[in-house]
């Protein structure tokens, strides 16, 4: 039976109740994870610093060595440059550019070629760079500690502010699977990994595992095996008849466009699943946050359900 796909009367009302409960959130834990995100990418940047000299060496030879440095290198721009803004100014590639990101030279690349690429990325960077916020590149000389940290600082809230949305998301995810698991432990279930490649129908009943990466054949039988990332996969303590076990995908959100720009998502991700599996599969959305009748609608016509995290009693109807 639907637990809340076929219930449109309670959609209004729930939507309320989640976006309720995610600013709640949002505004008691959001601002420390990106306090502390940003701590981190402070020392990053001060790392990216001392590569450079300081920026005084932002050269083809130091990306080389040291390619991570490169975010922290287009947020030391007046403006900032976006990924693909750089890749434009420098006539480079956006595989080109990510992989440096990555903190990996392109090994299929030519010498001369990557140093085309560096020299142009070089270039574009070292005109760029944002004076004011590192005054002593005008005057040629070394800054103190108290100047590179604060240089560090205003970069670091720039990269921070240009990623603020996955690190709020990330949190958000990490504490909807911290809350799924205390549920299941309360329940008797045993958190453990379900070993890669292993048929799903194998997992023991009584247990549960996060991540997983799942093997399905888009196009049905005969088709490409490809993964999958399932985020919970729960084996009830009595097997369903298939011996498949629940899949449930975490989902958070801090504004309704997005999600409808996204709903689209869930519904390949099970048509894949139902491709592979068949259509007695249970795969029900975790939801917290602003998911209106619009997003729902969708789903419900997907034939997706969902539990709502306000109410997470609604799992005991899967038969956990």
């Amino acid at each position: 039976m639907p637990m809340n796909a076929d219930k449109p009367h309670r959609w209004k009302a729930d939507t309320r109740a989640s976006v309720d409960q995610f600013n709640r959130w949002f505004l008691n834990f959001a601002p420390k994870a990106y306090r502390d995100s940003r701590t981190t990418t402070t020392e990053n940047v001060e790392q990216g610093l001392i590569a450079t000299k300081d920026l005084t060496e932002i050269t083809p030879q130091t990306l080389q060595a040291n390619p991570a440095i490169l975010p922290v290198l287009r947020m030391a721009t007046c403006p900032p440059l976006a990924r693909d803004r750089l890749v434009g100014l420098a006539d480079s590639t956006r595989n080109f550019v990510g992989s440096l990101e990555r903190g990996r030279i392109p090994p299929q690349l030519s010498p001369d070629a990557l140093e085309r690429h560096l020299t142009r990325i070089s270039v574009v960077l070292v005109d760029m760079l944002d004076v004011d916020i590192f005054p002593w590149l005008a005057e040629r000389r070394r800054p103190n500690e108290e100047e590179r940290y604060r240089s560090s600082t205003i970069v670091a809230d720039r990269l921070c502010g240009a990623v603020a949305d996955p690190i709020v998301r990330n949190a958000q995810e990490k504490r909807q699977l911290t809350l799924i698991e205390e549920y299941l432990v309360s329940r008797g279930y045993q958190l453990k990994p379900h070993p890669p490649g292993a048929a799903l129908v194998d997992m023991e009943p009584g247990t549960f595992t996060f991540r997983h990466s799942a093997a399905v054949r888009p196009n049905g039988a005969g088709g490409k095996v490809v993964k999958i990332p399932v985020d919970i996969l729960i084996q009830p303590r009595n097997a369903r008849p298939d011996g498949l076990p629940l899949m449930i995908e975490a989902k958070s959100a801090g504004d309704f466009n997005n999600v409808n720009k996204r709903r689209k998502e869930e519904a390949t991700k099970i048509n894949q699943l139902r491709n592979t599996y068949g259509e007695p599969i249970v795969f029900v959305l975790f939801l917290c946050g602003y998911f209106d009748a619009a997003y729902l609608g969708y789903e419900a016509a997907e034939g997706i359900d969902w539990v709502w995290e306000h109410r997470i009693r609604d799992l005991d109807q899967l038969g956990i």
